[in-house]
């Protein structure tokens, strides 16, 4: 069975009407050095926000009857010293509920990272901290193929403490990491003879690695194989995000049709560093594990601020369904369909799926999409917490990418709905538990798609009905990984246009 490999990323949709004010005198310089005032840009994000933003009800500056005039408005705007304070000023509980919502000043490289290009040395790593210490160590989850990891011969489970010579630290670790080159300081985990992760250390090496980033795109499918043990046919997947492209999902159809073709009875998706992505492709995968029987069932409905939600159910309220599909579908602007395949569905009642505290939003949304359903049997830690979409809000009147203003690049990038699964739920802002818990053991992540790896281990034990393991927590805290540390790593984003209907106010008469 074929292993393949790569990462991901796309989006779509809109933005708003300016009113020129004047009232700041500091300007920007937009792409092509035109300047730009801060006034026009903080009246595009103001806008934006109300037009759109999930928690608009919650923040009182965002009520369409705020100012009473355009000159209290401009007033408003001038108190801020620039748009990044105003837009901060209307994030809602930014540590604990949106942690996601982001205003960009360049969303051309934006849309090139979410289609999938990045800078990256293909070292994929996680930083870990171990209790009562403010010191980080960096342990590899996995190495891309035809990069400069691949070439040096970082492998899947190796070490490393500290990067050009500095001991990693959760003040420092962005910056040192953050860096086009740099020598990672390499380093050997001591269980110290005993079964008791609370006493396991890391040992500094000698050796260190210099590691350089260049342009790449990740394929998300990084193995796929079909795996026979006993009388079980099993297919895995380990799937690290949902890109949109056409490419991608079309292989990743591909995959489901090689499992069914194999005629798999149990499905093993690895999903441990998935940070999500689209919500079509999500919907799409969905799908292709369960039963076309499951077509037009609801896989997840969508809820918004209460002004577009009231709009939508007057309108049209299926616009909030998004069922289980035997169709994959895109359309352009023009509503003509520019990609269109069959699903390949295995039709299976259960599904493992393995998680981390990496795996977030379109991940978890496949998950608990499933769980009405089949039975999802999750195997690892808990997720994010990530059940709120995103997409990208061009200053433009209608709130689209073609019509966007040509003085400058900003671009919201806000929290639009929440979504909720069959049964209603939702809102699991601390995460979704595992089903069967167990911690990645630095001192022996095994090797990706081998029956002896710990995770998969776990999942074909109980496949075999071996009786389901409980495993001890750690000392440790994973803090981050490194896809994190590119923005958005974590988003779950809809491609699907947004009706203008509720966007036909001005800012004075709504």
């Amino acid at each position: 069975m074929n292993k393949k490999i790569m990462t991901m990323k796309i989006l779509k949709i809109t933005l708003i009407s300016v009113l020129s004010f004047g009232m700041l005198t500091s300007c920007f310089e937009d792409q092509d050095d035109n300047a730009i005032s801060a006034s026009e840009i903080s009246d595009f994000v103001w806008k934006g926000m109300n037009a759109y933003y999930l928690y608009k009800d919650f923040i009182d500056d965002l009520a369409n009857d705020r100012f009473s005039s355009n000159e209290e408005y401009a007033s408003y705007l001038s108190d801020f010293s620039g748009p990044s304070e105003l837009f901060e000023s209307l994030i809602y509980q930014r540590s604990t509920v949106d942690r996601f919502s982001v205003l960009v000043t360049d969303y051309i490289a934006l849309e090139q990272q979410l289609n999938g290009l990045t800078k990256n040395n293909g070292m994929e790593f996680g930083l870990v901290r171990f209790s009562g210490t403010d010191n980080l160590f960096g342990y590899v989850r996995y190495v891309l193929p035809n990069t400069d990891a691949e070439s040096k011969g970082i492998q899947r489970g190796d070490l490393f403490y500290a990067v050009n010579g500095t001991q990693l630290t959760q003040s420092n670790w962005r910056s040192l990491l953050g860096a086009d080159t740099y020598s990672i300081n390499m380093a050997t985990y001591n269980d110290n003879g005993t079964a008791d992760p609370n006493d396991d250390s890391i040992e500094p090496s000698s050796q260190s690695i210099s590691l350089t980033k260049s342009a790449y795109t990740e394929n998300p499918i990084y193995i796929s194989d079909v795996i026979t043990v006993e009388d079980h046919t099993i297919g895995y997947l380990m799937y690290n995000g949902f890109t949109g492209t056409n490419q991608f999902d079309s292989e990743l159809n591909s995959v489901f049709g090689e499992f069914r073709d194999a005629g798999v009875t149990d499905l093993v998706l690895d999903l441990r560093y998935n940070g999500g992505g689209s919500v079509a492709t999500a919907t799409w995968l969905a799908s292709m594990i369960s039963s076309p029987s499951l077509t037009g069932q609801t896989f997840f409905t969508e809820e918004y601020n209460s002004d577009i939600q009231t709009q939508i159910l007057a309108e049209d309220p299926d616009f909030l369904i998004n069922p289980f599909v035997d169709q994959m579908i895109k359309r352009n602007s023009d509503n003509q369909i520019v990609f269109q395949q069959t699903i390949n569905h295995v039709s299976l009642n259960k599904v493992y799926i393995l998680t981390t505290g990496a795996t977030a939003s379109a991940s978890e949304l496949v998950i608990n999409g499933l769980n009405p359903y089949i039975d999802v049997v999750q195997v690892g830690t808990k997720t994010v917490g990530k059940y709120q979409a995103s997409t990208t809000v061009y200053d433009a009147p209608d709130f689209r990418r073609a019509n966007a203003n040509p003085n400058h690049y900003y671009a919201l990038q806000p929290l639009i709905y929440k979504s909720a699964n069959a049964n209603g739920f939702t809102d699991f802002d601390t995460g979704l538990i595992p089903d069967i818990a167990i911690a990645e053991n630095f001192g022996n992540l095994g090797v990706l798609g081998n029956i002896d790896e710990p995770y998969l281990a776990a999942a074909i034990n109980d496949i075999l009905n071996s009786g389901r393991l409980m495993y001890s927590e750690p000392n440790y805290t994973e803090i981050i990984g490194s896809n994190e540390l590119e923005p958005f790593s974590n988003e779950m984003f809809t491609e699907k246009p947004l009706p203008t209907y509720f966007i036909n106010r001005t800012l004075m008469n709504q």
